[in-house]
């Protein structure tokens, strides 16, 4: 078969292909040309699912008539100018509206604000229709009929009218967050209305914006980001360790204002996360990038969904630095949704309290703990060194672990007594802190403590592994790894590319216990392990590490193992449920949970507090 030029009408239904995948597709194109033409209200009606009818209306600065015929033609736009470096609007290829119009029935109305009357062109299955005169208000309609009728085939692989009813309005409220001063309606026989008033510009605005989209109860269990590093800077809002959902929906990141979905975004999130949450339950986000557009590329997808950083680690540990920063600064804090659950569960005639946590909605407590280890009170424990939990047949010692694990357990809060709330005076000064005065241990597991306008009830168990988590984990990595020499070294064959990139971070690998030099171009010889691994599959390690560096640069896998590990020591070496402790006790506890970044959540994500305010409880009783 000969070469031949495509026709244009084929070249716009390829490029249709990679650009509109379904509905969601055109509004999101459709939205985008809106904002950049600077429209302070969008409205957006559908119907079918957005296969019948999508209709955007803005109030933007329109297309003066005579260039209606450009703006249906590929790779026409206002949007770019000459330097592709330098893309500082949302849409810049000039692609979206003649791809809609090849596989659809397209029609688009606008006016300017120095035009008397408005002008209407449109395009059906790629046949375009001369402009004519029409009526409007300053701005543009778009309105697409009949979705991928000239491409049948695309058709079936629509899901349902609810299904993509779905995909158009989280495209939506993605926008709507980046654009917080923009009124954003969506409507349709297909839906429920979704009203976005405009919220205003400032950081107010945009945590009202937030707030409209992701629910009242993200800023009460959200915390403020605001780092810089190397020029490239982060804003945004991430919840509170206690406040998490089962999937990872709520998580919003936008690069100088661009809705992304990027892995590295989403791993850095875990990674900011991954001692604080269990792996079933993931943070709810919303990040701001804001950097030059020079070092980082936002025309790698047709979609334009994913970037490029010219310096990925750069951004992975600004995100991840950003984040543990803030919540350290952040202090203990409880998730308000617990209190709320309490509530429900007090109310009469409400079900048995089955609240697996703040957020959290997992498996019961005392399920989980179960799992962990053994529970109850052991007599033969001194009453003193409740930490003394028998690590000697572990084979801990031989490990390499006995000074870190020691250096951790004498931190334990419980061997102090800073607190003696039978002093009146003390008291009283404890009742301004953030977990407050202990009055009473109920059930041998929980410490109810007040404050000057609350109630905390604590887990006692769940609060102190986590501090002897804490205390083992920077005793463990306050100085080199301790390691174990192979008797053979292990050679393991890999590319040459993960070889070098392996070779480039020996000396971090190094500091963690892992002995790794290069042997020949494509293989590594690995001749020490961290001793706390005891025996472990190498080779298995050495490749999770090569396939980590290659994705997000970084070893992280090789210290969430050491941590692992530190947090199964944790929880097998904390106060067990079933003790009795001293007023003494509980207040050093409280106060020790005040100062360790963390601390609202155990080792496994759970939470270790719950806080009823006083007006709480004074409704429950008719009082408010």
């Amino acid at each position: 078969m000969p070469i031949r030029q495509l026709s244009e009408t084929m070249i716009n239904q390829i490029a249709a292909g990679e650009v509109i995948e379904r509905p969601a597709s055109v509004v999101k194109e459709l939205v985008e040309n809106a904002l950049d033409a600077g429209a302070s209200r969008v409205e957006i009606v559908t119907a079918g699912g957005g296969l019948n009818l999508i209709r955007v209306t803005d109030d933007g600065s329109g297309i003066p008539e005579r260039e209606m015929a450009l703006a249906i033609a590929r790779h026409c736009t206002s949007k770019l100018t000459e330097d592709i470096n330098d893309i500082r609007s949302l849409g810049f290829r000039g692609e979206a509206l003649p791809s809609i119009g090849s596989v659809s029935r397209l029609s688009i109305r606008s006016r300017t604000a120095a035009s008397d009357s408005a002008a209407e062109i449109g395009i059906e299955g790629g046949r375009v229709l001369p402009v004519r005169p029409a009526a409007a208000n300053r701005g543009t309609t778009v309105e697409v009929r009949d979705l991928f009728f000239a491409t049948p085939a695309r058709l079936k692989f629509m899901k349902g009218e609810r299904a993509e009813s779905s995909a158009t309005s989280d495209v939506v409220k993605r926008i709507a967050i980046a654009f917080p001063a923009v009124r954003f309606t969506l409507a349709g026989s297909d839906r429920s209305t979704l009203e976005l008033p405009a919220a205003g510009g400032s950081a107010e605005g945009s945590l009202r914006r937030v707030a409209q989209v992701m629910g009242t109860d993200f800023p009460d269990n959200s915390i403020a980001l605001d780092a810089m590093r190397e020029g490239v800077h982060l804003t945004g809002h991430v919840s509170i360790p206690s406040f998490t959902r089962a999937n990872a929906l709520q998580q919003y990141a936008y690069v100088n204002g661009r809705p992304v979905r990027d892995k590295l975004i989403a791993g850095a999130i875990r990674g900011a996360y991954a001692d604080v949450l269990p792996r079933d339950r993931h943070a709810v986000t919303v990040l701001f990038l804001t950097l030059d557009p020079a070092i980082v590329d936002v025309n790698v997808h047709p979609a334009k969904a994913d970037v490029r950083f010219r310096d990925p680690g750069l951004v992975r540990g600004l995100i991840v630095g950003g984040i543990r920063q803030a919540l350290t600064d952040a202090g203990v804090r409880a998730a308000t949704t617990g209190a709320a659950g309490m509530m429900a569960a007090f109310r009469p005639g409400a079900a048995s309290y089955g609240h697996g946590g703040p957020a959290n909605g997992h498996r019961s407590y005392d399920a989980a703990y179960r799992a962990s280890g053994p529970s109850g009170f052991d007599p033969a424990r001194s009453s003193q060194r409740p930490l003394d939990t028998g690590f000697e047949g572990a084979g801990f010692e031989q490990r390499g672990l006995r000074e870190n694990q020691q250096a951790a357990f004498d931190a334990g809060p419980l061997a102090s007594a800073d607190a003696r709330p039978g002093q009146d005076e003390a008291a009283e000064t404890l009742l301004g802190a953030v977990l407050g005065a202990a009055r009473a241990q109920v059930h041998e597991n929980y410490i109810v403590a007040q404050t000057r306008d609350s109630l905390i009830i604590v887990d006692q168990h769940a609060a102190h592994e986590r501090l002897v988590y804490e205390a083992l984990k920077n005793a463990l990595h306050s100085r080199p790894v301790p390691s174990q020499m192979l008797l053979l070294p292990e050679i393991i064959d890999l590319p040459e590319e993960d070889a070098e990139r392996l070779a480039l971070h020996s000396e971090t690998l190094a500091r963690f216990g892992l002995g790794i030099e290069r042997f020949g171009p494509g293989a590594v010889a690995v001749r020490e392990t961290p001793s706390m691994l005891g025996e472990t599959n190498v080779q298995q390690l050495v490749r999770d590490l090569t396939d980590e560096i290659a994705d997000n640069d970084t070893v992280d896998t090789l210290k969430e193992r050491l941590d692992r590990i530190a947090a199964t020591m944790a929880c097998h070496g904390s106060v067990r449920s079933g003790r009795l402790l001293k007023a003494e006790e509980m207040n050093a506890l409280l106060r020790q949970m005040e100062a360790t970044p963390g601390s609202g959540t155990c080792n496994h994500g759970r939470p270790t507090y719950i806080e009823l305010k006083l007006a709480d409880i004074e409704r429950l009783f008719g009082r408010r």
